[in-house]
């Protein structure tokens, strides 16, 4: 059973908002408008933030989430070309260990002399 998610328009989660400020409850206004109350306290973050600008986006993303999330992801590719290069180095360092044990095992110390 597929569930489709509903869409409001601007006016509506405004005029959800307003409610809100001339008194309503959350509660209320939540029943009224037949939405979640979190989604109630998220229209209100958002106009209270964003003012004129919030509610444009029909559900897209906004250019400043893009451009952090373009951020993110240069990162992320950073990070992994770091643990790459270090894992590299790590195994160089293991093979030279392993080298080093080998050519060292036919010419250690010279014993003492028993007396």
């Amino acid at each position: 059973m597929s569930v489709s998610r509903r869409k409001f328009s601007k006016n509506f989660k405004e005029a959800a908002v307003r409610r809100l400020e001339t008194g309503g409850s959350i509660a209320e206004v939540a029943r009224a408008c037949e939405v979640d109350p979190n989604v109630l306290h998220r229209w209100k973050r958002e106009l209270r933030d964003l003012g004129p600008e919030a509610f444009t986006s029909n559900g897209k993303k906004r250019a400043s989430e893009d451009g952090h999330l373009a951020e993110l992801e240069r990162k992320v590719g950073r990070q992994a070309m770091e643990i790459d290069f270090l894992r590299r180095c790590l195994q160089s360092v293991e093979e030279q260990r392993r080298l080093q044990a080998l050519t060292t095992r036919g010419s250690s110390t010279p014993s003492s002399k028993k007396k």
